[in-house]
């Protein structure tokens, strides 16, 4: 929204009497001086405002390496403990290897002796004379 010429220059002729309505003195010298001084004071406390930010800062910069370091070791002690649990699985599947191998090798000399054994009784039964006929 622009301002029309008008209304322009009816706030410039009108500006220095709000502003003596307003009462907007310069201060005086005395008045003056003691701002100075507060603004010294101010800038004083700014400064030590500062360098309480930049301690808290430098702490708390120490404590996340603290717990950083701290977090990097459980990760190093997390990763020990899944070397070890390899190492388990390694072993169990090394017996469940022996295990098979083992139950192979009765399987085979079980069929084995089974068809051994069949053949025999039926041998036997081949050459047994019947008693009655």
């Amino acid at each position: 929204m622009t301002l029309a010429q008008e209304d322009i220059e009816f706030i410039k002729d009108h500006l220095r009497e709000w502003l003596d309505e307003l009462e907007l003195t310069p201060p005086s010298a005395p008045l003056g001086k003691e701002l100075l001084e507060r603004m010294v004071r101010v800038e004083e406390e700014l400064k030590h405002q500062r360098e309480l930010i930049q301690t808290v800062l430098e702490q708390m910069d120490k404590r996340f390496k603290a717990q950083q370091e701290q977090i990097d070791k459980r990760f190093e002690q997390v990763d020990k403990r899944f070397e070890q649990v390899d190492k388990r699985f390694e072993q169990v599947d090394r017996r469940l290897e022996a295990l098979t191998r083992r139950m192979d090798r009765f399987m085979i000399w079980s069929f084995g002796l089974t068809v051994t054994a069949v053949g025999v009784v039926i041998t036997v039964l081949k050459m047994w004379p019947p008693a009655a006929s």
